[in-house]
């Protein structure tokens, strides 16, 4: 992976940082956490500008926002708590714990992007409730583009600092996202065992 991002750089420059950052809010196995640190290299090897490596690194990213945030958009809340209503007992899920969580989404929703775009593992798929609590698209942007500028200062500058060592970065950021996902998944099962309880009860 780390050969072919550094490839795609070497032979497209600053367009291939802007199409690796679209990609890898859509395929997240393409890692920032490798794509700017390496891009922040050649800005320390003299091939590119640091400010602008930052800037492709940003708008990329931003770009790649939006395809999730118009599935979001185009699947919406009501289609949401209609399919919650009919099959979400299976997950113990109903609509208006839809729309609860919509609610919550509506009042913290540009914290949420802004701290989100600096989260590994989360930072794509923060699109999704973006679209579907219809988050104005200028809204939208404007955190979306502040939290991805500060991820992509953070990564270039690691990388321009450590030099041929950037790849170092992603040793310590990936194992940091796999204990964030492992945490929302723990979160995911207690709150199902909660609800299942719950329903147990209602029962009774």
């Amino acid at each position: 992976m780390a050969e072919w991002v550094q490839g795609l750089m070497d032979s497209m420059g600053y367009v291939g940082i802007l199409l690796l950052m679209i990609l890898e809010n859509v395929f997240p196995p393409i890692p920032s956490e490798l794509i700017m640190p390496s891009a922040g290299f050649a800005a320390a090897r003299g091939d590119m500008n640091l400010v602008v490596v930052i800037l492709m690194g940003t708008l990329g990213s931003v770009i790649g926002t939006l395809p999730l945030y118009y599935v979001g958009r185009a699947f919406g809340e009501e289609r949401l708590v209609v399919w919650a209503d009919r099959y979400g007992k299976w997950l113990t899920l109903r609509g208006k714990d839809i729309r609860k969580a919509d609610d919550w989404f509506d009042r913290h929703g540009p914290k949420a992007v802004l701290f989100g775009r600096m989260v590994p593992g989360i930072r794509s798929l923060l699109s999704l409730p973006a679209g579907m609590s219809e988050m104005p698209m200028g809204t939208f942007l404007v955190f979306s583009a502040i939290g991805s500028a500060l991820w992509s200062a953070l990564l270039a500058g690691a990388g321009f600092a450590l030099g041929e060592n950037y790849d170092r970065v992603e040793q310590y950021v990936g194992p940091a996202s796999k204990i964030i996902l492992g945490l929302l998944a723990v979160a995911a099962v207690a709150w199902f065992i909660r609800r299942k309880r719950e329903q147990e009860h209602a029962e009774v």
